[in-house]
């Protein structure tokens, strides 16, 4: 995959019309993002779509109110333990690209590369293309009150704010942090107003809907399966700052701070969330909303009800740009390394930012909008990111033994590692017992990535003309773009 060949590389003094370049004029990512901005990222990643799609997945599945509940508290305990171990991770192996540097160090470069390959061609994309088309459908409830919105529009919706949001990435980091940072605002006051209004519900009395919380539950182990899948979706992102690893400010401090802060603001404002949609909404108009939150504000808000689809579409803004903020590293990351084309790891000369890689991925998700079924949509990214989650997890654990001298800055119990993967192993099991398709997909697009591995990167001799080729794309790619390797080691 890699351009071994290209030994004629343009570097970094031949474009040197950069104004952003660092003193010594070398060209690469910098340390922009301290703690506020780490904060922005997670909860700007995990407070997106979810908590306004996955409500009506977790209650159908599980069957009551309060087993929903204890589900959705399942997550948030789920992604706090899980981040424990992210954490050990990130501040030990102090590289971007968070599950694909730490799977690399364990076990080697062939299950790396299938983790970046079922990320580039699943999770990423899959999740771009989730949020683009929720944004869509609620930025168009104020234009079609009285119909659901065509899918044409949807489509077109969701593909400009993708283009969007890959320009801003394209040409500013400092850009793209602000616009995480105005949209967290948005994104966690829409959930204030929401759990507000619920709980000044309880307190006039309102609590018809709470008679018999577990009315109706489930005891089928596979419908538990689907329930806390729903909810996981929502709570996805929690690992996604260690992907940005070398462009936080003091990893060693700043990454624990930030997930310890997150995760368990983000779980108390999903719990209260949901606390406010049982209050106000029966469980037959749960189940039968198109959108949650739309139907709760035109129950609540009267008048006022377009603030929700507004803030929802803010909410989903936010997110969308902080998944491709992150998701473009993995890809630049895995090209530095070799298991991509090289051109995806070029740095702008200008604005010092993935550009090729961010384009790169723009394309990918665009393709994905082709499907505007977003529960299935969900079904592939969210198996296939479990099965990686979880042996980043184990990761931990063979490290453990492999490299005993390895500078741990946080070690975490054990406990923390073993509890995760014993949850991933359940939600893995149940959804192959119940025969999803989707999911044994999942699994044949990523066990497809061994022969491209073998050709692609084991294959060193590969013919002379490969490399020629791979040399004219590198250079057209950087007189378009302006573009450059990384000078990593004359950095500031």
């Amino acid at each position: 995959m890699a351009s071994n060949g290209g030994d004629a590389i343009v570097r970094g003094d031949t474009l040197s019309s950069s104004t952003d370049k660092s003193e010594n004029g070398a060209v690469g990512l910098k340390k922009n993002l301290g703690l506020f901005n780490g904060v922005a990222m997670v909860v700007g990643l995990v407070v997106g779509s979810g908590i306004f799609v996955s409500p009506v997945g977790v209650l159908s599945n599980s069957g009551s109110v309060g087993l929903s509940l204890i589900f959705w508290a399942i997550g948030g305990i789920t992604a706090a333990i899980g981040s424990m171990c992210y954490v050990e991770l990130g501040t030990s192996i102090q590289s971007s690209g968070g599950d694909y540097a730490y799977i690399g160090k364990a076990f080697g470069p062939v299950l790396q590369f299938m983790f970046v390959w079922a990320f580039l061609l699943i999770v990423f994309p899959i999740a771009n293309a989730i949020i683009s088309l929720i944004f869509a459908n609620y930025i168009l409830v104020p234009i079609y009150q009285d119909c659901t919105p065509p899918n044409t529009a949807v489509t077109l919706v969701a593909a400009f704010v993708i283009v969007l949001l890959s320009v801003i990435n394209c040409v500013n980091v400092t850009w793209a942090a602000r616009v995480q940072n105005v949209f967290l605002i948005m994104k966690v006051l829409a959930l204030v107003v929401i759990s507000v209004t619920g709980f000044v519900w309880i307190a006039q009395g309102k609590t018809q809907f709470w008679d018999d919380p577990w009315e109706g539950t489930s005891y089928a182990p596979v419908d538990w399966a689907r329930a806390i899948y729903s909810g996981v979706y929502s709570y996805a992102g929690w690992n996604y700052l260690n992907l940005i690893t070398e462009e936080v400010k003091s990893p060693e401090k700043t990454l624990p701070r930030a997930i310890w802060i997150s995760v368990p603001m983000i779980t108390l404002l999903y719990i209260s969330a949901n606390i406010a949609f049982f209050t106000v909404l029966s469980k037959e108009e749960m189940l039968s909303a198109d959108a949650v939150a739309v139907t709760f504000g035109n129950k609540t808000l009267g008048v006022m009800s377009w603030v929700i689809p507004i803030f929802v579409a803010c909410s989903t803004f936010g997110s969308l740009n902080g998944s491709i903020f992150t998701s473009s590293r993995l890809y630049y990351v895995a090209a530095r390394n070799g298991q991509l084309p090289e051109s995806i790891s070029y740095v702008s000369t200008k604005y010092m930012t993935p550009i090729v890689s961010l384009c790169f991925q723009m394309i990918i998700s665009l393709l994905c909008l082709i499907s505007t079924d977003i529960h299935e949509l969900i079904n592939y990214a969210t198996f296939v990111e479990t099965m990686f989650i979880g042996l980043t997890v184990a990761a931990l654990l063979y490290m453990r033994k492999k490299f005993p001298t390895l500078s741990r800055p946080l070690k975490v119990s054990l406990f923390f590692p073993i509890t995760f993967l014993l949850f991933c192993t359940f939600l893995i099991v149940m959804t192959l017992y119940e025969g999803a398709v989707s999911s044994l997909i999942g699994v044949g697009i990523c066990c497809s990535a061994i022969p491209l591995f073998v050709v692609g990167i084991a294959w060193k001799n590969k013919p002379k003309a490969y490399f020629r080729f791979m040399k004219k794309c590198n250079t057209f790619l950087q007189k378009l773009f302006l573009c450059v390797p990384e000078d990593k080691d004359n950095l500031d």
